[in-house]
């Protein structure tokens, strides 16, 4: 199995910063692209940025010139640097990793969450 461990929430004003880092626990493994997901209390799961190992880059709209996600793909972590917070980014954030060798742990992983609160 591959393990995601997952750092860096907490508890921000608004208009502040935040960077969370997320580091697959084997090293030994190829990964095709990771992202990071969010869910607010009472709303499904949503998708906030992903990056490819190739550095192609994807985010949702809210999130748009104020989050930049980046990668160490030698370290297979990803980072999410999160910049001019407002309370509606509050949610439980979600690394995800898509893993596509050794076959043997091909799949779709995730972390356990990290909390960003952002008071206003």
């Amino acid at each position: 199995q591959v393990r995601l461990v997952e750092s860096g929430g907490g508890l921000v004003q608004a208009g502040g910063t935040l960077r969370l880092s997320c580091a697959a626990s084997r090293s030994i493994v190829t990964i095709n692209a990771m992202g990071w997901y969010r869910q607010a209390p009472g709303q499904q799961r949503e998708l906030v940025a992903s990056i490819t190992t190739g550095g192609n880059t994807n985010y949702v709209d809210p999130v748009k010139g104020r989050f930049t996600i980046s990668m160490d793909n030698a370290k297979n972590t990803v980072y999410l640097q999160m910049t001019s917070l407002k309370p509606e980014d509050t949610a439980v954030y979600y690394c995800n990793a898509d893993v596509i060798w050794p076959a043997f742990l091909r799949g779709d992983y995730w972390g356990k969450g990290t909390l960003v609160t952002v008071s206003s």
